[in-house]
């Protein structure tokens, strides 16, 4: 396109700042809800013992009662009174087995105490609520359930924090009633845990411990848990349940065996408030921690659900990956297998071909294109269009003329499609081959392009675009990606009859076929991919000849690459939206409408926009989750992609070398081309006319032999 246009800034922050805000949000959400859903290992995992008195822990703890006072300079011990049970609950609330387990005690009539976990607490904070509204206990069971006796001061003062904090946005209360993860009975304390014990109670925090243990999570049986929890000889005691953890029904029917046990010998039931004597743990928080611990809640609510969403689309887009592969695969194969078009062998196309050559400050690039183009086995006709360069391009197109027939036309720089009419209106011959300036041809490449056009319902046939400049790792990555990528896809496309570009870098047109379809279009910046539209809607066929081979130059810069897919992607925009009305229309038009626009929509736009689900969620379970299955996961749709990279590397006779850099590629180079074709979206909907932006060109492009298509 001519000239630069200005970016409005505006426009310009409202792409950045987009795709900014998005990531930050998608983060958040993934932090918030792997710190407050990481799973950890419950009770019976670390449970201490056996039981015996650690050094530092004084006499009267270890050998006195259940509950632990350490808030005084002397600490001091509670036992519950002969024939007094408190019934207590570890690691809920959980949205499932805690309403059950209270509406049995509910029923009896009995208290129960619940040591909660801050991350279950955000999670469900309308359990918690419904357990105070019931008049049971509530204490402390840190956020993420962590042994406080490995962590840091810090950290435990963050458990603390973040638990009060999720029970303050739960229910508006505080509690300073505490049992430590991996405790048991207070003969078990050694010193590492008497410490932390003692820097609990400098924050006024009840300690409790246990008496019986009932070992529910083994699943043993209701009436084995039952008979665990009775206490001996008349005694009091205080019990550990789980209301969390697991499935844990044999506990929600040990309690209807063991409750009106209990009652029948004449015991009752307390709290740990009542062994204390005090009127309760729990206290009323501010109107500032309140809201504080209501947008953390809510926070953590949000998390969830968007995370439920991440997953579902995270299934979607591996489900579309997944999919098109075997798609590709399987169409690759049979396409690769097919005989030519009836008439393509029979009536070989001979005639000569005009080869239309768009120039602009090509310079580096012209005489090597030319001279490809003049050792060809098949009779061409070379017209140069300059664009009005600058670079002396025409000059060296002019001074090669003699030595390769070229015929160069000088005009005013008017942008791309306005060249390339110019050199078709120039051409003397009815088939037109169509290249870049900065591509190189083989001998075979044009007479290979044109024998489609033996059937005359052929309007343009899309060559095999290669890289030629290869030698760094950006250009292995953009090989492995042509080879990969834009090949196989052309490979399909060309079976079902809807392909939907051919590539500048190396196509055939037959003059008809352009009138008939407008000729090159202005309207958008991918003037290839809008003439191949057109073309279909006009009712001509496209094929794919995919040992029509040609090299041309791939950016050799980040930025460089950048800019170029960016305009890709906008011009790929661009184009659907322009032949959107396809989707109606009838016959070979209506074939590509329904057909050719959906699977662009779908493998071109919406996966690779889905795409980078794969990678964050990839380092989401790396970090909160299963490390190996995560790594396995990851490795398994490496491996999917390195067999189709792999056999579209044999089907187009390349060697396999360069897929060592296919594991890299997939985690920087897809995470630019996803960046690029997400700014190109935002910079549709933001409805900004992207200006043509050219490439610095190196001339780096070389003829290597010609590797021979393989069958497969």
């Amino acid at each position: 396109m001519p000239g630069w246009a200005p970016r409005p800034s505006g426009r310009r922050r409202f792409r950045l700042l987009v795709p900014l805000v998005l990531l930050a949000f998608v983060v958040s959400v993934l932090l918030v809800h792997g710190y407050t859903t990481r799973g950890f290992a419950g009770d019976q995992e670390k449970r201490r013992g056996p039981p015996g008195t650690g050094s530092g822990v004084p006499r009267e703890v270890a050998g006195g009662g259940p509950v632990v006072d350490p808030t005084r300079e002397r600490p001091r011990t509670y036992r519950p009174p002969d024939r007094t049970v408190v019934l207590t609950f570890d690691d809920g609330p959980d949205p499932t087995w805690t309403p059950r387990v209270r509406a049995v005690l509910d029923r009896y009539g009995v208290p129960g105490t619940f040591f909660v976990t801050g991350q279950q607490t955000a999670r469900h904070p309308d359990v918690v609520r419904d357990l105070l509204r019931s008049g049971h206990e509530i204490g402390v069971h840190t956020f993420s359930h962590r042994d406080l006796t490995t962590q840091s001061a810090a950290a435990v003062d963050r458990e603390l924090a973040l638990t009060q904090l999720a029970l303050a946005g739960a229910a508006g209360v505080n509690s300073s009633l505490l049992r430590m993860p991996y405790s048991s009975v207070p003969s078990a304390l050694d010193g590492p845990a008497w410490d932390v014990a003692r820097r609990l109670g400098g924050k006024g925090y009840v300690l409790a411990f246990i008496d019986r243990d009932t070992r529910d999570w083994q699943r043993p049986g209701a009436r084995a848990i039952a008979a665990a929890a009775l206490p001996g000889a008349g005694r009091g005691a205080v019990v550990l349940l789980h209301d969390a953890g697991g499935d844990r029904s044999q506990t929600v029917a040990a309690l209807r065996l063991l409750i009106p046990r209990l009652k029948d010998r004449g015991y009752r039931f307390a709290t740990l408030a009542d062994v204390v004597g005090t009127g309760g743990f729990t206290s009323p928080v501010g109107t500032g921690d309140a809201w504080r611990g209501r947008v953390f809640v809510t926070a953590v609510g949000v998390s969830g659900a968007a995370v439920s969403v991440v997953g579902v689309l995270l299934l979607v887009v591996g489900a579309l990956v997944l999919a098109r592969c075997l798609l590709l695969l399987v169409l690759a194969r049979h396409h690769a297998r097919r005989r030519p078009p009836r008439g393509g062998r029979d009536r070989p196309v001979t005639r000569p071909v005009s080869v239309v050559v768009p120039a602009y400050n090509e310079r580096l690039c012209i005489a090597k294109t030319l001279r490809s183009l003049a050792a060809s086995d098949h009779p061409v006709e070379i017209v140069v269009v300059d664009d009005g360069s600058d670079d002396g391009t025409a000059d060296i197109a002019q001074s090669l003329a003699a030595e390769t027939g070229a015929i160069v036309l000088r005009r005013p720089n008017g942008g791309k499609p306005a060249a390339l009419n110019a050199g078709i209106l120039r051409a003397s011959h009815d088939l037109v081959v169509l290249l870049d300036a900065d591509t190189v041809f083989a001998p075979t490449t044009v007479g290979r392009l044109v024998q489609p056009f033996a059937d005359p319902r052929v309007g343009a046939v899309a060559g095999n675009a290669k890289v030629g400049n290869r030698g760094t790792v950006l250009g292995a990555w953009q090989h492995i990606e042509y080879v990969m990528g834009f090949n196989l896809d052309r490979r399909m496309y060309d079976l079902l009859s809807c392909l939907p570009t051919v590539p500048g870098a190396v196509g055939a047109f037959r003059v008809p076929a352009l009138r008939d379809a407008g000729m090159m279009s202005g309207d958008t910046l991918a003037e290839d991919t809008d003439i191949t539209m057109a073309l279909h809607r006009a009712g001509w066929e496209v094929r794919y000849v995919p040992d029509a081979l040609a090299w041309t130059e791939a950016p050799a810069s980040l930025r460089e690459l950048w800019r170029q897919r960016y305009r890709w992607s906008y011009g790929t925009l661009q184009a659907a939206w322009k032949h959107r009305h396809a989707l109606l229309e009838r016959g070979h038009a209506g074939r590509f409408g329904r057909v050719g626009l959906p699977s662009l929509a779908v493998f071109q736009i919406l996966t690779p926009l889905l795409a980078p689900l794969i990678d964050l969620m990839t380092l989401y379970g790396l970090v909160f989750g299963d490390r190996l299955a995560t790594a396995l996961a990851w490795g398994g749709v490496l491996a999917v992609q390195s067999v189709c990279a792999a056999y579209a590397f044999r089907l187009d006779g390349e060697p396999l070398g360069p897929l060592w850099a296919l594991p890299l590629q997939q985690v920087v180079y897809r995470q630019v081309m996803y960046l690029v074709l997400a700014q190109a979206c935002l910079t549709a909907l933001n409805g900004y006319r992207l200006p043509w932006q050219r490439l610095r060109r190196t001339g780096d492009v070389v003829l290597p032999p010609q590797p021979s298509a393989r069958e497969p």
